[in-house]
């Protein structure tokens, strides 16, 4: 059937390669006519001219006036302003400008008309010619004025299914089109030409509404390619700014966004702040802010302030791109249902020929009318075309995978779709996955008289320099309350123990138990607290100043914003959520309770993990491992489904895991699996529903109660009932929080 075996191996059209070094890109144009933007003039009064830490800021502050034919400048004071030692006097972020339209004669062009619509057009010729022929025939008109038009329908009508059988049949497979053909040839050999132009209209039209219904899932992909500019306003050396294609960027240049245009390409702010959208590549429904030192990537949205940034990825290596790529990608892999549909639709195409010559044939024996017989025949071969069969599987997964994406989820391949629909268990690593990754003081606890304040401010001074995470969450926690590190003295660190600062009275210092006593410091005093806060899962820091205990700071990895919720709705979903860590068994168990996760492993080295995979898999059923797509590989890649979170900047994550939640949000699991569950299910109500129309088809023609334009009815319009169905898919959105 061309709407099946015509459907394109990637719903998506590929985007033109960057240009060969061969051949040079498109020359860069100024952004003005002039061809620069001049600096401001000295300032008056001999003050220091605005923006001079940030020449390339100044230069884009205030522009020449565009000549006719220049590229606008709506927002370009947004970046002055977004940099304060930039801003001009009075600049003004400009929040409502448009994003910069795309040059005329883009490379990426949408499809023409006739790409697009041919199949409509087509079907509508065959329509047209169809009803002349019936209105001649009506009318009394010559038996060959009624040809010509049926003729028309027949070219119309046919000539892609036509084509699209012999490129089949080239090599060696009879495929549903050829057999429609056949069943309108053999009617127009019987005399039936209105029966079989009314066959190609309706199989026309039915390719032509699966065309447009599977233009859904195009676009939905579609839309991913037309996220990053084809342009971009890159910085000269002398700080003004020219157009120029994505692909002539280099790693290393630096360009400016203005506020409302999206950033062409993965970077790295240099100077500016902003809010960026990033919903389009992580899927986070909330503005992310960005400043100096933090990663962008192509496609998202700046807000209200203007970004400079230093350009980090070639254009066909950003994760934009690389989103693409692995969606096309994951279009042209089946699923095991489609494969196998697949392998018995070579040899059920071939036994339906051969069944209706049987058919057309073996009645003769007894004295059957031929015309009758062959006739028969045809409407056998026509309504035991497996079309709507054919199309059960790839509808819905097609459709799951691009709403994944779109979503921030990449599915990397069709296969996936069903694994996920048959996980029972859901492992998650601990640190990172199910929490944030980064300590954070929960307790400060003074002693011997000494204040909150006292402590803080001596860990932050011995911990100064460190670059340990616990010493960066009490820097954090100094900092919270507007505590500046102290320079004490040469800083020295002890590994496993702590870190000491100064000497003397003036020494700081934060450390176990064991280093406490090394100072001949006695931690007595702080042993109740010490095993307060260790039963409840946390790390305890002592801190003193000289050989006086000043009191203890408790330190411990917090559970990920929406991790409760996620473990909630994957428990409610039947589904049995496992901690997997290499944590303490205490720290894990701490968090495990907080998540409501019963099944807990701790103490687990890499290999253990794997291993621990392997027996869930066998007691419990197939496993779905959860992530970071780095420390996580063996057990990532032994599980039926790895998952990886947070891999937007990860290239490891993406080659590593089977799915990659793009963001680390964690409440997007649910939502995962049950969009799989529903694309399965879809899956298997298409099977049954197209074999059970086959079989009442059949059974009609076999017992000769059902005309040829009838089979052809049944036989399309259950087709189109499969396609649209699957395609419910594009509609399935996240649950929301608590339902």
């Amino acid at each position: 059937m061309a709407g099946f075996s015509a459907l394109p191996k990637r719903l998506v059209p590929d985007r033109p390669a960057p240009p060969s070094p061969a051949v040079p890109p498109a020359p860069p144009r100024p952004v003005d006519g002039d061809g620069a933007v001049p600096r401001p003039g000295p300032a008056p009064d001999g003050a220091r001219p605005a923006g001079e830490d940030h020449p390339a800021v100044v230069a884009i502050s205030d522009p020449a006036p565009a000549q006719p034919g220049a590229a606008a400048e709506p927002g370009a004071a947004g970046v002055a302003a977004a940099v304060p030692a930039a801003a001009e006097p009075g600049a003004a972020a400009a929040p409502d400008a448009a994003p910069a339209p795309r040059p005329a004669g883009s490379c990426h062009q949408e499809p023409g008309f006739w790409e697009r619509h041919h199949l409509a057009v087509l079907t509508a010729v065959t329509l047209a010619a169809v009803v002349a022929g019936r209105i001649a025939e009506r009318l009394g008109a010559p038996p060959a004025a009624s040809l010509v038009f049926y003729a028309i329908s027949y070219l119309a009508g046919g000539t892609p299914a036509a084509l699209s059988g012999l490129r089949a049949l080239r090599q060696r497979v009879i495929d549903v089109d050829l057999l429609m053909v056949l069943a309108a040839l053999g009617a127009a050999g019987l005399g039936a030409w209105e029966e079989g132009a009314a066959l190609l209209f309706l199989f026309s039209l039915s390719n032509a509404l699966q065309s447009y219904a599977m233009d859904r899932t195009r676009q939905a992909i579609r839309a991913l390619m037309d996220l990053a500019p084809e342009t971009a306003h890159r910085l000269r050396s002398d700080g003004t700014l020219e157009e120029v294609p994505v692909e002539a960027l280099q790693v290393g240049d630096r360009i400016v966004v203005r506020p409302g245009e999206r950033i062409p390409i993965d970077g790295r702010v240099v100077a500016g702040r902003s809010s960026v959208d990033q919903a389009a590549i992580t899927g986070e429904s909330v503005p992310v802010t960005k400043g100096p030192g933090d990663e962008v990537f192509a496609g998202t949205m700046n807000q209200l302030g203007g970004l400079e940034i230093q350009v980090t990825k070639p254009a066909a290596d950003t994760m934009l791109a690389r989103i693409v790529a692995l969606v096309q990608a994951a279009q042209e892999d089946r699923s095991r249902t489609q494969r196998v549909i697949d392998r018995i639709e070579q040899v059920y195409a071939t036994a339906v020929v051969v069944i209706a010559a049987l058919a057309a044939g073996l009645p003769l024996l007894w004295g059957a009318d031929p015309g009758e017989a062959v006739y028969r025949a045809l409407v056998l071969m026509v309504v035991a075309s497996p079309c709507a069969v054919a199309i059960s599987a790839p509808a819905p997964v097609l459709s799951a995978v691009a709403n994944a994406a779109r979503r921030g989820v990449l599915l990397k391949g069709g296969r996936y779709v069903e694994e996920l629909a048959a996980v029972k268990v859901v492992a998650f690593d601990k640190t990172g996955t199910l929490t944030r990754g980064q300590p954070q003081v929960t307790d400060v606890v003074p002693l011997g008289g000494a204040t909150r304040r006292d402590v803080l401010e001596a860990a932050a001074a011995a911990e100064r320099l460190s670059e340990h995470p616990l010493a960066r969450a009490v820097l954090a926690a100094a900092a919270a309350e507007g505590i500046r590190p102290a320079e004490v003295g040469e800083a020295r660190a002890e590994p496993g123990l702590g870190v000491a600062a100064g000497s003397g009275e003036r020494m700081t210092w934060a450390g176990n138990v064991a280093f406490a006593r090394r100072l001949g410091v006695d931690p007595a005093p702080a042993e109740p607290v010490l095993n307060q806060l260790a039963r409840q899962g946390k790390t305890v820091v002592l801190v003193g100043a000289g050989r006086r205990l000043l009191g203890c700071i408790a330190v411990q990895d917090v559970p990920r914003p929406g991790a409760r919720e996620a473990v909630a709705a994957l428990r409610r979903a039947g589904l049995i959520p496992v901690m997997l860590t290499g944590d303490r068994p205490e720290v894990a168990r701490v968090i495990a309770q907080q998540l409501g996760i019963t099944e807990v492993r701790a103490g687990l080295l890499p290999d253990q993990k794997l291993r621990a995979v392997e027996e869930l898999s066998r007691t419990l059923g197939p496993v779905a491992m959860v992530g970071d797509g780095v420390n996580d590989a063996p057990a990532l890649a032994r599980a039926q489904v790895g998952i990886a979170m947070g891999a937007a900047g990860t290239d490891v994550a993406l080659e590593t895991a089977d799915v990659v939640l793009v963001s680390d949000e964690i409440e997007r699991l649910p939502f995962v699996f049950d969009l799989a569950r529903r694309a399965t299910r879809t899956i298997w109500q298409n099977l049954v529903f197209a074999l059970g129309v086959i079989v009442v088809l059949v059974t009609l023609t076999l017992a000769g109660r059902l005309e040829l334009a009838a089979g052809v009815l049944g036989h399309e319009g259950s087709t189109v009932l499969a396609m649209l169905n699957g395609l419910r898919m594009l509609a399935v959105r996240p649950a929301r929080a608590g339902s």
